[in-house]
């Protein structure tokens, strides 16, 4: 056990509690996606998720890494995971390794994080909306066992009309 806390650090018993709503991240994954494409066809991705307690335990890093079919990488990130318990929000940021640039994931104007027990629920802007109707992105984590979770990728154009565009099904790679 000693060797996984030092690989992927522990929960800090002096953090905010509501940080241990995703210590389900905490780990490596391996997953698949799912990207529908128009028409109703559909492009299958492969990659890896490895979630860490960080900042002695009151932060959460997640890195994702995906390939295409033939190995090649298309997306490389970070995520940095926070909770302001004076405020009572998340700060959660997305770093894009190949482009440099960072995506706030839970801006208050568009709700911040919201928790059913279950599902994790956050919208984000774009930076730089990936097709005409796709300025808003609606992310839903959803737990459903300690091996598996799924990450649901909507998106819209007014945040009132949402269409799913990507599924990642996640299980727990060999520790």
């Amino acid at each position: 056990m000693q060797q996984v806390n030092r690989e992927f650090g522990k929960l800090n018993p002096k953090a905010p509690s509501e940080l241990s709503r995703f210590a389900f991240l905490i780990g490596k994954w391996r997953f698949e996606a799912k990207v529908k494409l128009p028409g109703g066809k559909s492009h299958l991705f492969q990659g890896t998720w490895v979630g860490r307690f960080i900042l002695d335990g009151h932060a959460i890093a997640d890195e994702y890494r995906m390939l295409d079919m033939s190995g090649s990488l298309v997306v490389l990130g970070l995520n940095l995971r926070a909770y302001d318990p004076n405020k009572q929000t998340w700060n959660i940021k997305w770093l894009n390794g190949l482009t440099g640039t960072w995506t706030d994931l839970t801006p208050p104007e568009l709700g911040g994080v919201m928790y059913n027990g279950r599902s994790i629920v956050y919208v984000f802007k774009e930076l730089a909306p990936i097709d005409s109707t796709h300025a808003y992105t609606r992310v839903t984590y959803t737990t459903d066992a300690k091996t598996h979770f799924t990450w649901r990728g909507e998106k819209s154009s007014d945040r009132k009309t949402w269409s799913e565009f990507m599924v990642v099904e996640c299980h727990r790679g060999k520790q």
